[in-house]
């Protein structure tokens, strides 16, 4: 069985595990591509670098909604990151998006370098990995200004009627260890509920470590742990489940 973690860390500069061995363990593992996302344009180029010495990983690029007042009147590192959506093995535009749960950019700020982030995928058609937290009103209200643009919503954990306008876009949901965990059982009803053909797996590693390696630091092979639990809740095989969110993610990022 092959495996796809969509959206992984390990080139942060202060993972706590030797990227190289966590990698080649993933692939021992039957995780066979890992798409390393970025949050701020330095960490765009890490993954980058990632990706240029393992034919597993590919790069995402982008500037997390956090970050986004810090990059709001920086035109040159704006110019940048939009030079890096040409850069080889670059499939995708992300993590970006709104998040209004935390207070570490203003909503104006989050809104102008979102959109920014849109027109680079749309110029390059490229798919988007999404962060959206308590902001999907506004989230859909900028989404509907860029018809056509493809993408995953990373690590959903939202309500039904959400779900649905997000497949009414065409978008991909991404699941991770969030569901081995969790508590809310409307979480867990969504996660049966997603479509299995716009299904993708994740770890979001270093974080969210799936049960039963709770307390440990998250690596890409743990995604098969997410599989398994996926598959049993939703009543699907895991040799199924694994084929069909491989292909999935194959299919959206073009790996």
């Amino acid at each position: 069985m092959e495996f796809v973690d969509t959206h992984c860390h390990v080139h942060f500069a202060d993972y706590q595990l030797d990227p190289d061995e966590v990698i080649a363990s993933a692939v021992d593992s039957g995780v066979t591509r890992m798409i390393c996302v970025g949050c701020t344009l330095e960490d765009s180029k890490l993954g980058i670098e990632m990706s240029a010495k393992h034919r597993s990983v590919w790069a995402s690029i982008g500037v997390h909604p956090h970050e986004s007042k810090l990059y709001v009147e920086n035109q040159k590192a704006l110019q940048e990151l939009r030079e890096l959506a040409t850069k080889p093995r670059v499939v995708a535009v992300g993590e970006i998006g709104l998040d209004y749960y935390y207070n570490h950019s203003d909503k104006q700020s989050q809104a102008e370098i979102f959109r920014f982030q849109l027109d680079i995928a749309k110029q390059h058609d490229l798919p988007v990995i999404f962060h959206v937290r308590e902001a999907f009103d506004d989230f859909f209200a900028i989404m509907s200004d860029f018809k056509g643009i493809r993408g995953v919503v990373h690590s959903y954990t939202a309500n039904q009627a959400t779900l649905d306008k997000c497949l009414n876009l065409g978008l991909y949901m991404g699941l991770n260890g969030i569901m081995t965990f969790t508590k809310d059982a409307n979480q867990l009803d969504v996660a049966k509920a997603v479509p299995i053909d716009r299904l993708v797996l994740e770890t979001d590693a270093p974080f969210l470590t799936p049960v039963p390696f709770r307390g440990k630091i998250c690596q890409p092979k743990y995604v098969v742990e997410t599989a398994k639990f996926l598959a049993n809740i939703r009543g699907e095989s895991l040799e199924e489940l694994a084929m069909t969110t491989t292909n999935n993610a194959r299919q959206l990022f073009r790996i």
